[in-house]
């Protein structure tokens, strides 16, 4: 499973959304945005709306809810040995918790907390959801100033069982976001 970026056009023909998938790694996930969006960039247009699909643990929400997530922490980021709180890099001048404004606001809201691995256990940090990459991606919008917007589908419980419910679950995810994206599309 790899990251992609790739735009869709609106009725008028030009890149309104840039919609990311995902796959195991929030730094992979950043680059491929990153490119995507420096290519409007570079030819001086205005930045589309960015929508992350992806799927995500939770001890909160059940297997198969969609949550929207605009709040982000990175989940793993732990410099508390030089006296920093958990979740925040030193020196960034990006906060720790990255918010955009709610796009799915039918959908139940969770604060997703990433990190560079799949969650079996619980997490320090207060997180409605896990996932590897949602972070990253919401800072490169963050420091391009881009809208974001991200829905997740809870395909586990981030417990011991999470690798064997998120492979039975994952093929269900697709049908959601399809729905999802054409209820936007046509709004």
């Amino acid at each position: 499973m790899g990251e992609f970026a790739s735009s869709l056009p609106s009725q008028s023909g030009e890149p309104r959304v840039v919609i990311v998938g995902g796959g195991f790694a929030g730094l992979h996930a950043a680059i491929a945005l990153a490119r995507e969006l420096g290519r409007y960039l570079r030819r001086g247009q205005e930045l589309p709306l960015v929508l992350n699909f992806g799927s995500a643990g939770s001890r909160q929400h059940a297997t198969g809810t969609l949550v929207e997530c605009h709040e982000f922490v990175q989940r793993d980021m732990d410099v508390s040995g030089l006296g920093f709180a958990l979740g925040v890099t030193p020196y960034d001048e990006a906060p720790p918790c990255l918010l955009f404004e709610r796009l799915f606001n039918h959908l139940p809201s969770a604060v997703c907390g990433s990190g560079d691995s799949f969650a079996t256990v619980p997490t320090s940090m207060e997180c409605g959801v896990v996932d590897m990459e949602a972070y990253a991606l919401a800072k490169v919008c963050w420091y391009e100033k881009a809208q974001f917007a991200c829905a997740k589908y809870v395909s586990d419980g981030a417990d011991h069982a999470a690798a064997d419910d998120w492979q039975q679950n994952l093929h269900k995810a697709a049908d959601e976001f399809l729905q999802l994206y054409t209820r936007f599309a046509h709004r």
